[in-house]
């Protein structure tokens, strides 16, 4: 391993703590992730001469800007049913997506949660756009730019992780009035615009 590949791995490694820090519950757990943390910090700084004092990844509130995730739209061979899933916190439906992990390209984040959230492995298909989401948050609280794709459904659905209860196929004139995490404005923004070809973007 060379030294910027043991970086990455470092980098990837505190990444993981640094989000089990923001949503862990559990004591025990957190306890684990500061240690995970507190050693990676030491190990770039002491073994790769990080700089903790320069403008870079560890000092994330010298330019505040949105965060990044993915949202991807799966439609059936018609055109005539989408695929949502229910969170199993709030019980409320959504098209699979989440936030994107350190060194996952866009296409890669949004499959990987398809599969998380879904048991569905999918092509992406085309880049429908990119949507500020910041205005549509209700209290707007992380702003957020969301990367919206098409996706296509390869074989049968499989079993999905623990944040998600439901996988249904609803009729695209009849998505759920229950949303939370994506507001129903933008559900059928995104949802026109793979129906339609269309390109959205802000």
């Amino acid at each position: 391993m060379n030294s910027k590949e043991i970086y990455d791995y470092i980098i990837k490694i505190q990444s993981i703590a640094k989000i089990g820090l923001v949503f862990s519950k559990d004591p025990y757990a957190i306890t684990n992730y500061k240690e995970i943390n507190e050693l990676s910090s030491e190990f770039l700084k002491n073994f790769l001469e990080v700089q903790f004092d320069r403008n870079n990844y560890f000092e994330r509130d010298i330019y505040p800007t949105p965060n990044i995730s993915v949202r991807t739209i799966i439609l059936n061979d018609d055109k005539t049913k989408v695929l949502m899933v229910r969170e199993a916190k709030s019980q409320t439906y959504s098209y699979p997506g989440g936030w994107c992990d350190l060194y996952d390209s866009p296409s890669q984040a949004a499959k990987n949660e398809c599969l998380q959230e879904a048991g569905a492995d999918v092509e992406i298909i085309r880049l429908v756009g990119l949507m500020n989401r910041t205005p549509f948050k209700e209290p707007v609280s992380v702003p957020e730019y969301v990367i919206v794709f098409l996706g296509k459904l390869k074989g049968d659905l499989h079993e999905h992780e623990y944040e998600t209860d439901e996988v249904r196929w609803f009729d695209v004139n009849d998505i759920p009035y229950d949303v939370k995490k994506v507001s129903r404005g933008e559900m059928y923004k995104m949802l026109d615009a793979c129906l339609y070809d269309k390109t959205i973007f802000d």
